[in-house]
């Protein structure tokens, strides 16, 4: 769900403590100072690594913060190398924008810690469990790229949980199967892995006999990990970054002056 103030909201049966949303283009628009003199990173983007002004994504992540009711060093941002890696967020973790942790995912249990993941077509993932007695409530946050999920980031993610059957996933926004052509060893990699992903890949168009393409679907080659580390609960899945222009955005169709959006997750 969209709300008011441009962020999506997750429709999923978390717990009342749990906060999760993703930032759009349209964000705290009623906010909004001119972001840039740069075109394409002008509708509150979020990183740093993508050559706009520093000063303006400060304050973009000002406002993200004073939106959240929280310190802005309490968001804590991640250095993503499509890798495997989960950051364990403890109490006395600051964020240092200058010196981020290197990681696809973080895990935490500490109120106000906020998870975040940045993407630009590559699929964000939000975890959190169902607590208990015996668990106390976590929450978590992924970024699964093609890499990523070859490499198995969500399994691993899963797997900082202390009962991971007993945790619900929502799939954030992501380039959508028809806009994402990946080439054979794209294809070959995930059916050496697992046979059962070949239902998230459809021939491309473009391919032929000599240079085979494919439609490959991130979000379906996440529900199927998750499914097969038992997670019964998958939400979400239902924006495309690549068309949706307006609200998001895309690596793939804007190239390397692309902003990036962030998807949140927190315990309040």
């Amino acid at each position: 769900m969209l709300n008011q103030t441009g962020f999506i909201i997750p429709d999923w049966p978390a717990p009342k403590n749990v906060r999760a949303l993703v930032s759009t283009r349209s964000s705290l628009e009623q906010l909004r100072s001119t972001s840039t003199t740069l075109t394409g990173y002008d509708h509150f983007n979020l990183a740093l690594h993508v050559n706009d002004d520093p000063q303006n994504v400060l304050r973009n992540r000002a406002q993200l913060a004073q939106h959240l009711a929280i310190q802005p060093n309490n968001i804590i941002w991640l250095e993503q190398v499509h890798g495997i890696d989960v950051l364990k967020i403890e109490r006395n973790l600051i964020n240092d924008s200058n010196i981020p942790i290197k990681a696809d995912a973080s895990i935490s249990s500490v109120p106000s810690k906020v998870c975040t993941i940045m993407t630009a077509d590559c699929l964000p993932v939000l975890f959190c469990n169902i607590p208990d007695q015996n668990n106390p409530q976590q929450i978590a946050a992924a970024h699964a790229g093609w890499r990523g999920l070859a490499k198995g980031i969500l399994s691993n993610t899963l797997a900082q949980f202390s009962e991971p059957h007993n945790v619900i996933a929502w799939l954030g926004p992501a380039i959508s199967q028809k806009n994402f052509e990946v080439g054979q060893e794209v294809y070959d990699t995930f059916i050496s892995k697992n046979p059962a992903n070949s239902t998230a890949f459809i021939p491309s168009l473009n391919s032929s006999t000599e240079c085979p393409k494919w439609l490959a679907s991130l979000t379906e080659l996440a529900k199927i990990e998750l499914s097969d580390a038992g997670v019964k609960a998958i939400y979400g899945g239902d924006w495309c970054t690549f068309k949706q222009e307006e609200l998001f955005y895309s690596y793939r169709r804007d190239g390397a002056q692309s902003g990036r959006m962030a998807s949140l997750i927190m315990l309040t």
